[in-house]
C-alpha cells in the first residue's frame, strides 16, 4: 500500500512539474510611504528598494508568485504641500522586510512556446506580512520602541515583455494596504504612549514599491493546451 501511494505521488509530482515553467529572478526599484507624516503623493519613490521573485506559471493567463522585498521609507513634513504638516516639521525612516504570495493576472496571453516576443500588462494580489520598527515622537524627535509584524494586501499593476528565450523584464508599481497605523510613529501600539498619537488614527498607512522585475525561465515548457 505504501508503495502505491508513493508510485502515485511521484507519477502526479513528475506530471505536475512538466506541466508548468519557472521564474526566478530580482526586484529592482525605490520605495515611498503614505500616512500621517509628509508629501501625500502616492507614487513617489525616494528610498531604495530590491527583492527577489518566485513565479510558477500555471497557464498563459495566470502565474503563483512567491517574493522577498527589502525597502527603505521615510518622509518627512518638510516636503508636504499641506500647510499645517509643514508648520508642523516632524520626519521619520522606517524599513520592511516584506514576503508575499499571491496570483498574477496577464490581461493578454503570455506564450512562453513562443519564440517571438510577447507583451502583456498584468496585475498581482494576494497577502503579504512584513516586519517593521514600531516608532513614537518625543520633543518632536522620532523614536523606535520594538520590532513588529503586521500584514497587507499588495495591489500591483505592471507590464512585462520577453527580452529572448529565457530572460523576462517588467516594470511594476505596487500599492501595500497595511493592517497598521504606525509606520510613521503616529499612533504606537505601545499604549504608555497614547498621549503622542496624533493624526488620522482611523486610517491605516500604505507603501508603495516601484520597479523593475527581470526574471529568469527554467524547467520544461508547459503546454498550456487543454488535455
Amino acid at each position: 500500500m505504501n508503495r502505491l501511494v508513493f508510485l502515485l505521488f511521484f507519477m502526479v509530482s513528475s506530471t505536475v512539474l512538466k506541466a508548468q515553467i519557472n521564474e526566478i529572478g530580482v526586484f529592482l526599484g525605490g520605495s515611498n510611504y503614505i500616512g500621517d507624516v509628509g508629501p501625500t503623493n502616492y507614487i513617489a519613490p525616494n528610498d531604495m528598494a530590491i527583492g527577489f521573485v518566485y513565479k510558477w506559471n500555471r497557464s498563459t493567463r495566470h502565474t503563483y508568485r512567491f517574493s522577498y522585498t527589502y525597502g527603505q521609507l521615510s518622509s518627512n513634513d518638510a516636503d508636504s504641500d499641506v500647510p499645517d504638516r509643514n508648520l508642523r516639521g516632524l520626519s521619520f525612516e522606517n524599513k520592511v522586510n516584506e514576503f508575499s504570495a499571491g496570483l498574477e493576472f496577464n490581461f493578454f496571453d503570455f506564450d512562453l512556446h513562443k519564440l517571438s516576443s510577447e507583451f502583456t500588462p498584468y496585475v498581482y494580489t494576494g497577502i503579504s506580512y512584513f516586519s517593521y520598527k514600531e516608532l513614537f515622537y518625543f520633543n518632536n524627535e522620532v523614536k523606535e520602541d520594538y520590532s513588529e509584524g503586521a500584514l497587507a494586501i499588495p495591489i500591483v499593476l505592471g507590464v512585462k515583455a520577453k527580452l529572448n528565450r529565457r530572460f523576462i523584464i517588467g516594470l511594476e508599481a505596487g500599492a501595500r494596504y497595511t493592517f497598521t497605523d504606525n509606520l510613521d510613529g503616529s499612533n504606537p501600539k505601545n499604549e504608555n504612549l497614547n498621549t503622542l498619537k496624533f493624526g488620522n488614527i482611523n486610517s491605516n498607512d500604505w507603501y508603495v514599491f516601484t520597479g523593475f522585475t527581470l526574471t529568469y525561465t527554467f524547467g520544461e515548457n508547459p503546454c498550456f493546451c487543454p488535455q
